[in-house]
C-alpha cells in the first residue's frame, strides 16, 4: 500500500478484521442456495445498520457439489457506513466533503507495466477447459428461486469511447451464460456511459471491447456506482478520492485500462449486432426484472491474482449494501448541488429514503428558515438533479429528521395544506423501476412518462411547542433509566419538547410553577381571567404577552 498510496481489497479486508467488522465463515456454504440468503438476514432481520458486517466465505461450494478455491466476500464495501468510511479512508462525517473534493480535483490514472491482476492469465483454449472459463469463478446466485443464473453483482464494466478514447466505469450486472459468454444489462434508463459507447460501436459495425473488473480497490468500486457526468472519467475521480493516481495496466486481449490491483478481470468483446434474452434477476428497486433482450460479451481472457477474492454485493429489496453504497455519496452530492450550484443556503441536509424505495424515489430536503421561493427552488432543483431521482420530493424544517419517515409524515400531516403546498411536475423519466415484457415489447408497468410530486411541508406560521417533556427532564429520566439497568436507549427525534414559536412568558412561568408543585398558584391566576358570554375553545392568549422562542 505504501507504494501505491491506497488500499486494495486485501488491505481493506485486513482493516475490517482488525476493526471487528469481518465475519469469517469457515464451513462449506453453497453459493447457489445459501450464501446470499445468509447475509440477507442482516438487512431484513431487524439488525441495526451499525451492527452489520462483512462476511468472508472461505469454503464455497455449488449445488453440483463442486468446491471453489477462490473465497467470496459479501458486505465488504458498504454493509454499514463505518465499513464504507474505512474503504474511503476518512471518518464517516467527512464522506461528503471527500466526495466534493474528489469531484473538484480529480487525479488521472497512471499506467504501469505490471500488477497483481496479471498473476494468472487464461486465454485461448484454456478458457474452454472445465473450470477454466467463467466456471472458474464462484459467482453466487443473488435471489435464489427467481434469478435464472449466477450473476456478477459487484463488478465494474470498463469501456472506451471509440472517438475520444475516454473510459467509462460503471457497475452493472453480468449473467453467467457459458464458459466464454456473459450477459449484461446496461440499465439504459440511467443513461450510462457504457450504453453511449455501445451505440457508437454499433454505428461503426464493430464489437465493443470491454473489461469486467471483479474486486477493484474500494475507491474504484465506490466511484463505479455513482452516475457521474458523461465527460468525467470515473478512474480520475477515484484518484481524487485516494489522493493519488490509480495504477492501471492494459488488458491482455482488449485495449482497455484496468486497475492493476484488481482481484479478477474478465476481458471480452460485446456484440453490437445481436441481443439475446437476459434475466430474470432481482433488482435494486425491489422487484424482479423480467427477461429482456440485452447485449452479451464473448470472453477473450480471464486474469486474476494468485490470492484472488471474489466480492459480491447484497442488492435487491432495500436497505441493502447496494443502496447504502450509493446513499452515502448521493446525499452530499445532491446537497452540494442545491447549496452551491443553485445557491440555496437555506438547505441544511438532503435525505434519500432507503428502505424499500431504493433512494431515488423519496427525497427529503431539510431547510432552515427558507423564503417561499427558496422552498420551491429546492424542490424543483432536487427533482431535476438526475432523471431517475425524485418522484416524491418533500421540503421540511430543520427540526424534522429526513432519516425518520415518521417525522416526515408528521410534518406533512400538520405543516402542509395540499391545495396550496403541492405541485406536480410532468414529463419525468420513470428511471430505475420495474419493467414488464408482456406482449413481446418491453413496457414499463407505470407509463413511458412519469411525474414528480413536490410537497412543501415547511411551517408557514408559529406552532405551539412539541408535546414532549423538556430536554432537561428527559435527560434526568435517562440517567435513572440507566441506573435501573434497563435496555440501552436509542433516542429518536423528537425525544424532547421544544418551542415552535407560539409560546409566551406567562405560559413558561405557569409550567415552571407546575413542576415546582404550585398548581394551585396557577389556578388562582386563571380564576382572575374569567370571561362571560363566550363559547368553549376560544383562544386565551394572555393580554400583552409576545410570542417567545
Amino acid at each position: 500500500m505504501a507504494r501505491r498510496g491506497y488500499p486494495d481489497l486485501h488491505d481493506h479486508l485486513a482493516l475490517l478484521e482488525r476493526e471487528g467488522l469481518l465475519v469469517r465463515v469457515k464451513r462449506p456454504i453453497n453459493k447457489d442456495t445459501e450464501l446470499h440468503p445468509l447475509v440477507r438476514w442482516q438487512f431484513r432481520g431487524g439488525i441495526a445498520e451499525p451492527e452489520r458486517k462483512a462476511f468472508l466465505f472461505e469454503q464455497v461450494t455449488d449445488s453440483k457439489g463442486r468446491a471453489y478455491s477462490i473465497p467470496v466476500v459479501v458486505g465488504a464495501l458498504a454493509a454499514n457506513r463505518r465499513i464504507y468510511s474505512l474503504g474511503l479512508g476518512c471518518p464517516v462525517d467527512q464522506i461528503g466533503q471527500k466526495w466534493q473534493e474528489a469531484m473538484a480535483r480529480p487525479i488521472p490514472a497512471v499506467e504501469v507495466t505490471e500488477g497483481p491482476v496479471h498473476d494468472v492469465v487464461r486465454v485461448g483454449d484454456a478458457l474452454d477447459e472445465p473450470g477454466g472459463g467463467i466456471d472458474l469463478l464462484p459467482i453466487p446466485i443473488s435471489t435464489p428461486g427467481f434469478d435464472n443464473a449466477p450473476y456478477v453483482s459487484c463488478a465494474a464494466w470498463i469501456t472506451r469511447d471509440p472517438d475520444t478514447g475516454a473510459q467509462n466505469v460503471g457497475c452493472y450486472r453480468a449473467q453467467v451464460k457459458a464458459r466464454r459468454r456473459l450477459g449484461m444489462n446496461p440499465s439504459i434508463e440511467l443513461r450510462p456511459g457504457i450504453y453511449l459507447h455501445w451505440l457508437k460501436y454499433r454505428e461503426l459495425g464493430r464489437p465493443m471491447p470491454a473489461a469486467l473488473v471483479i474486486g477493484a480497490p474500494p475507491v474504484v468500486s465506490y466511484t463505479s456506482v455513482q452516475k457521474l457526468p458523461p465527460d468525467v472519467e470515473e478512474l480520475s475521480v477515484a484518484g481524487g478520492l485516494a489522493g493519488t493516481p490509480i495504477r492501471v495496466v492494459r488488458g491482455r486481449t482488449v485495449d482497455v485500462m484496468v486497475p492493476a490491483e484488481a482481484e479478477i478481470v474478465v476481458e471480452g468483446l460485446i456484440d453490437t449486432e445481436w441481443l439475446e434474452p437476459e434475466g430474470p434477476f432481482g433488482e435494486s428497486h425491489g422487484y424482479v426484472n423480467l427477461q429482456e433482450f440485452n447485449p452479451f460479451m464473448e470472453v477473450t481472457a480471464i486474469t486474476y491474482r494468485r490470492d484472488a477474492i471474489l466480492p459480491s454485493i447484497i442488492s435487491q429489496v432495500t436497505p441493502s449494501e447496494s443502496s447504502l453504497i450509493k446513499k452515502v455519496a448521493y446525499e452530499p452530492l445532491l446537497l452540494n448541488h442545491l447549496r452551491t450550484n443553485l445557491a440555496l443556503r437555506s438547505v441544511v441536509r438532503v435525505g434519500m429514503h432507503e428502505p424499500l424505495t431504493n433512494l431515488r424515489k423519496l427525497v427529503v430536503v431539510q431547510m432552515r428558515k427558507p423564503a417561499e421561493r427558496e422552498i420551491w427552488q429546492a424542490l424543483y432543483g432536487a427533482a431535476s438533479f438526475q432523471p431517475a431521482i425524485g418522484k416524491l420530493v418533500v421540503a421540511v424544517d430543520e427540526d424534522i429528521d429526513p432519516e425518520n419517515p415518521d417525522a416526515v409524515l408528521w410534518a406533512m400531516s400538520y405543516r402542509m395544506n395540499p391545495q396550496h403546498d403541492v405541485q406536480i411536475v410532468k414529463g419525468k423519466d420513470p428511471g430505475h423501476a420495474p419493467r414488464a415484457t408482456r406482449g413481446g415489447e418491453a413496457k414499463r408497468d407505470l407509463s413511458a412518462s412519469d411525474s414528480a410530486l413536490l410537497v412543501n411541508a415547511i411551517r408557514k406560521q408559529a406552532f405551539p411547542p412539541v408535546s414532549l417533556p423538556k430536554r432537561e427532564y428527559m435527560e434526568r429520566a435517562k440517567v435513572i433509566w440507566e441506573e435501573l439497568g434497563l435496555p440501552a436507549l436509542k433516542p429518536e427525534s423528537p425525544w424532547y419538547g421544544y418551542s415552535l414559536g407560539e409560546w409566551c412568558d406567562e405560559f413558561e412561568d405557569e409550567a415552571r410553577l407546575a413542576v415546582q408543585g404550585d398548581a394551585f398558584v396557577v389556578g388562582e391566576r386563571l380564576a382572575q381571567r374569567r370571561v362571560k358570554g363566550e363559547m368553549p375553545n376560544k383562544g386565551a392568549w394572555p393580554e400583552g404577552e409576545e410570542p417567545r422562542a
